[in-house]
């Protein structure tokens, strides 16, 4: 083979190949192997999966060829890193990992790349590093009296995680009603512990790895004087939900007991859901209530005194009463014009319970169709082949083996052939959301007109207020200032002094004719000069008459005065009298004082 036009002079570890170039023949071979020319990278032995126990030593081998060389790495799958403490990796390209942990376990990847490119070729093996059983914690030696209750508790961890065995007094310990193991066997508990019980109890973890063991002492406190168990234990069913327990005393020392416990366990659960009821010590029965029908509980009594309990009493195991179901709820729903659809849901109100019968008819029949047996995980039924033009009522209840409970009856019609539930028209959201926003709206506009209201008549009140105080000001007398009571005071017709003395105002002139009118019993001059000249009051006069008599008359008084000029020419019978006016100065009429000379 001829190569022309290059040559190349490739070192590798001492490995030379040469390229003539073109034109040279080679006579047959050239330095180098002709098959490692760009060999692609090849893992020739890659890692095994070992199992190994923690601090020894891993070696996990990784061999790869190819040409150039290709590049030796390590990774773990799940893409924690390896770490460096402990890990060396060897001029081979395998992996070494000392002092395991079992945070090593793992799988490993080997890749082999080729210089410069992404080609690589990957071997892969599993590490599992295994760690003896030991323990978290230990069990602890303990002290109980009789009839209390005992816990062990032993811990262990490794890897696998380790099997726990319990041993009493070096033979396995087997679980009993009053002895459980809970926690995949890490917690002992012994209920009641008694005499029998005080033994040594050991712990063993133990894994593929290794195992280690541990063990405690239980010590039963016995206190002498302590009273025997309760004798002559009865327990009578009283109804479905209720048992009546009734013992007498233990046959020595009952002078101490200051009460007894019942103990009260359903007979399937385990014991340490079982629970208490305290009574007195002169109490010799107790109705045990808020139990579930048809079902067994177990019941014991002991009697504790202030040194400690006595022994458990006989185990009596009864069963309440059953009962039928309850009621269960049933929907109607209209399907099309011949078919109803009846839906209930299950519940566990309804008790214990073997299925549903379900009765319909047409409302003016007296008579059923049915019933319809269906099993107790039923949840609906459809009614088919109806007439559209009448209503059907449907009934439903549940059944057991102690008879039928009350049954749930709806009634549904089809004339609509809408989908709808029996008796429950369907909901219009529009319309009712349109009548809340006009409920709203009217319930605004009357708060309006409520307010507009009250102002309106606030107003009124406030106008007829002002109305009524202009009416008595015009009403009452207007007060004139005493200097000003001659010149200014009133006259019997209401009109001033400076109005009578003008003598254009002959319309405002009093007229004496209108005073004897007013004043009949008035007397003349002469007779009021004799008599002193004191009037007295005058009589009160109606309203028609004159607007005089709404003053008060004890606020005015009679003068005479001066006869003036302008009275000679009155006519006769009216000269010579005497001008009266009012004043508010003194209480009676007073003539004035004349001047005849």
């Amino acid at each position: 083979m001829f190569l022309r036009e290059l040559r190349m002079v490739l070192e590798t570890q001492g490995l030379k190949l040469g390229i003539l170039e073109s034109g040279e023949d080679l006579p047959g071979s050239y330095e180098g192997s002709h098959s490692a020319v760009y060999k692609d990278p090849m893992i020739l032995v890659g890692p095994e999966n070992l199992t190994l126990t923690v601090h020894q030593t891993a070696v996990l081998e990784c061999m790869a060829t190819g040409n150039p060389r290709p590049i030796v790495s390590w990774s773990r799958l799940d893409g924690r890193p390896i770490g460096v403490e402990g890990i060396q990796v060897l001029g081979t390209g395998n992996l070494m990992i000392s002092d395991l942990t079992v945070q090593h376990s793992g799988i490993y990847v080997c890749a082999a790349n080729k210089p410069g490119t992404r080609v690589r070729r990957t071997a892969q093996g599993r590490l599992v590093v295994q760690a003896p059983a030991e323990f978290v914690q230990h069990p602890q030696s303990i002290s109980r009296p009789v009839g209390t209750t005992a816990i062990f508790t032993c811990l262990a961890q490794g890897e696998p995680p380790p099997q726990i065995t319990w041993l009493k007094n070096g033979q396995i310990l087997e679980p009993t009603d009053h002895i459980k193991l809970k926690n995949n066997n890490s917690t002992l508990t012994i209920y009641g512990i008694s005499q029998g019980d005080e033994a040594i109890y050991q712990c063993i973890a133990e894994n593929s790895a290794g195992s280690t063991q541990a063990s405690a002492r239980l010590t039963v406190l016995w206190a002498d004087g302590l009273p025997g168990p309760p004798q002559k234990v009865k327990a009578t069913t009283v109804s479905a939900t209720a048992i009546q327990v009734s013992w007498s005393e233990p046959l020595q020392n009952t002078k101490e007991i200051i009460g007894y416990v019942l103990h009260i366990r359903r007979v399937t659960d385990p014991v340490e859901m079982e629970y208490q009821e305290a009574v007195s010590k002169n109490t010799f029965q107790q109705l045990v209530t808020e139990l579930e029908p048809s079902t067994s509980y177990s019941f014991y009594i002991k009697a504790y005194t202030s040194r400690g309990a006595s022994k458990a009493s006989d185990v009596m195991v009864v069963s309440t009463l059953g009962e039928v179901p309850a009621v269960p709820s049933l929907f109607i729903k209209v399907i099309n014009s011949t078919t109803l659809q009846a839906t209930w849901e299950p519940s566990i109100k309804l008790g214990q319970h073997e299925g549903f019968k379900l009765y319909y008819r047409r409302v003016h029949l007296s008579h059923f169709t049915g019933p319809v047996l269906l099993p107790g995980n039923t949840t609906s039924y459809k009614i088919t082949h109806l007439d559209p033009s009448v209503v059907y009522e449907v009934k439903l209840l549940a059944y057991n083996q102690h008879g039928d409970g009350n049954a749930t009856i709806r009634f549904a019609s089809l004339r609509e052939p809408v989908e709808r539930t029996g008796l429950s028209p369907p909901c219009d959201c529009m319309k009712d959301e349109q009548a809340n926003k006009t409920s709203a709206t009217g319930i605004i506009i009357g708060i309006h007109i409520g307010v507009t209201c009250i102002i309106f008549c606030v107003l009124f009140l406030m106008f007829g207020l002002l109305m009524c105080k202009n009416v008595q000001e015009q009403l009452s007398t207007p007060q004139v200032p005493r200097s000003q009571r001659n010149s200014a005071g009133l006259a019997l017709n209401g009109s001033a002094r400076s109005d009578r003395e003008d003598p254009d105002a002959n319309g405002k002139q009093l007229d004496m004719n209108e005073l004897e009118r007013l004043f009949p019993a008035l007397p003349s001059p002469a007779e009021r000069h004799h008599k002193g000249t004191v009037l007295d009051p005058l009589p009160p006069t109606s309203h028609d008459e004159t607007q005089i008599s709404t003053l008060p008359p004890d606020e005015f008084s009679l003068v005479e005065e001066q006869s003036d000029p302008t009275f000679h020419n009155l006519p006769p019978g009216s000269h010579g009298r005497p001008r009266i006016s009012l004043s508010q100065e003194d209480p009676v009429l007073k003539p004035a004082p004349t001047n005849e000379g």
